[in-house]
């Protein structure tokens, strides 16, 4: 079989002009399938999921970089959810036939391209993480772009490529290799985004909650409502079940509801069956002799 890695790069821009021109760039990569975008215009960000052979996923990411790099000005983007390069963060995800250490690797090779072709500076993190404060994302992006030029010259976040400086205009990228990570938004029936913040930080686990589980409460302007924003990173450790759960019991304190979830890109199969055997309470399931799916794989 053949080898399969998936990319899911996000860029800091929701302009549709600038997404459709992102994706060509992706389309017209030889060896590479482009399977998603997803934009939120409140986040002023957009995730795009990609499949294929090494050598395509890894010239995708770095073309796309580049294109980043000229098109988006971070000196005047806004937005509700963190950020700090113009491309943000580019992770790698072993998917078939691929281990991960071939996904470790294959980063460390683009992060050098981007640094070399598009002049950027590069952090690597998670399972390519150079120091254990580096593997968290959140970490290297504390600060965001605004504080990102003082930041790199403190002897800790010398960005691994790129020097004790950041692109003008285009920032900073995170490259790395990870598990399967599931951006997972959960919206409430008040605009009170504080509301969403205390919600975040008891269900996080650095807050002392579900293991796994990343969260903070952002604002969506245009529906008018506070959404608990989560990045689940081992839905085999904690399902998406037991995180929808967490936040209406934690907003039934405020008074508040959930009014819906969305699923930011692709999700695995196995996450939304764990769920849905959850709330259906079906007896004796066994999803890989009673879905359709399975079997005819």
């Amino acid at each position: 079989m053949a080898k399969i890695i998936e990319c899911v790069p996000n860029i800091s821009t929701a302009d549709g002009d600038l997404v459709k021109q992102a994706a060509g760039v992706v389309r017209s990569t030889p060896g590479v399938t482009l399977l998603n975008t997803s934009s939120d215009e409140s986040h002023n960000r957009t995730v795009i999921t990609f499949v294929g052979d090494p050598e395509g996923v890894a010239e995708a990411a770095v073309q796309l970089a580049k294109f980043a790099a000229r098109t988006i000005d971070l000196t005047k983007h806004k937005g509700e959810h963190p950020r700090m390069g113009a491309i943000d963060v580019i992770p790698f995800i072993p998917i078939r036939e691929v281990e991960m250490d071939e996904c470790i690797a294959l980063s460390k090779s683009v992060a050098a391209r981007i640094w070399e072709e598009a002049c950027m500076p590069v952090f690597l993190y998670e399972a390519s993480a150079t120091a254990p404060h580096r593997e968290n994302l959140a970490a290297i992006r504390k600060g965001q772009f605004e504080g990102m030029a003082e930041k790199v010259k403190e002897p800790d976040w010398e960005p691994d490529f790129g020097g004790k400086t950041i692109h003008p205009t285009a920032g900073v990228v995170a490259v790395g290799a990870r598990a399967p990570l599931i951006a997972f938004n959960i919206n409430l029936s008040t605009a009170d985004v504080a509301i969403a913040d205390k919600i975040a930080r008891v269900i996080r686990q650095s807050g002392g909650g579900l293991n796994c589980v990343k969260a903070m409460g952002v604002y969506l302007k245009e529906r008018n409502c506070a959404q608990v924003s989560i990045n689940m990173t081992n839905y085999c450790q904690t399902p998406l079940y037991r995180a929808v759960e967490f936040v209406r019991f934690e907003a039934a304190r405020y008074g508040v509801n959930i009014i819906g979830t969305e699923i930011v890109g692709l999700v695995p199969m196995r996450a939304l069956i764990d769920s849905a055997e959850y709330y259906l309470g079906i007896e004796n399931f066994d999803p890989e002799t009673q879905v359709l799916e399975y079997r005819l794989n």
